[in-house]
């Protein structure tokens, strides 16, 4: 054999080793071993899932102002991932994580254990422009219970067969919301929709709840907090009234957690809501922010 046919082989083969090298680097660039995080979700695959058939007539209904296709492209899900929605209620948002993150991941839903508590204040203008005199005495159907919901809408998508994520009912304190075993850097994502206005007439330890949030997600892991906005100088202090919080206020006791922000949504805003009532007059969406916050890597 010619010494040229001897060398062929052994340059193929070095050749091909060092493109397995290469391509094992480009698989594992951050050198940690882990595999490379999927993509977020594109538009079309969050449009598919607003759309989706079995939703409810409720959530479609709810959609016209909470606008899920933007809040899921602002988040940025990902499939696979460990979600927490704070204040879970009704499971609105907790189903569409649920939804986005697919079967690969787990989204929990928390409430806080039944307590025997005052109501909140009553509104200065009740929801609608409608006066408390002039409302008609109605009493409500028994309202169901966060675990129940959530456990009514995991029910429904297992029986649809819909590529979610299993959905967790988490029955804890506000203060301690993750579930033991994910709280110490366990959760990718944290959302709190709406509510943490609510945290101030319900007397909850925000800083402690905002701490317990920043132990539980791994680094880079994100705090998402969408609520109703108040006038600037009045901090948490229409909350039981106007259902409102200042945005400056709520984005500093956030930050004091250790948390970075990262970007405010204006898909929600409404700059010609006054702020000053419950709700607005004339009536209109009220003027609502969305930040994104994340833990430092």
């Amino acid at each position: 054999m010619h010494s040229d046919e001897r060398r062929i082989p052994r340059t193929v083969t070095l050749v091909a080793a060092l493109a397995i090298a290469l391509a094992g680097c480009a698989a594992n660039s951050s050198g940690s071993g882990a595999p490379s995080p999927a993509a977020p979700l594109s538009a079309p695959q969050i449009a598919a899932i607003v759309a989706a058939p079995d939703r409810s007539a409720a959530d479609r209904a709810n959609d016209m102002r909470r606008k899920p296709e933007q809040l899921l492209a602002f988040i940025g899900v990902r499939p696979g991932l460990a979600a927490l929605d704070v204040s879970a209620a009704g499971g609105y948002t907790t189903e569409l994580l649920a939804r986005a993150i697919g079967p690969g991941g787990i989204v929990y839903g928390q409430s806080r254990p039944p307590v025997a508590s005052a109501a909140a204040p009553a509104p200065s203008a009740a929801e609608g422009g409608t006066s408390a005199a002039s409302a008609p005495a109605v009493r409500p159907p028994p309202r169901r219970t966060s675990p129940e919901q959530l456990a009514e809408r995991s029910s429904n998508l297992g029986a649809n067969h819909d590529a979610a994520a299993p959905i967790v009912a988490v029955v804890r304190p506000f203060e301690s919301p993750v579930p033991p075993e994910r709280a110490d850097r366990g959760l990718d994502l944290v959302t709190l929709m709406f509510n943490y206005h609510d945290l101030g007439w319900m007397g909850v330890d925000r800083a402690q709840l905002n701490a317990a949030v920043f132990r539980a997600l791994k680094p880079g892991g994100l705090y998402v907090v969408a609520d109703h906005a108040g006038r600037p100088g009045t901090g948490i202090s229409e909350a039981g009234t106007l259902h409102r919080i200042e945005e400056a206020f709520l984005r500093g006791e956030v930050e004091a957690a250790g948390f970075r922000f990262v970007e405010g949504a204006s898909f929600l805003r409404n700059p010609n809501d006054p702020r000053d009532k419950n709700t607005p007059e004339p009536p209109q969406p009220k003027d609502d922010f969305v930040l994104k916050f994340v833990k430092p890597r």
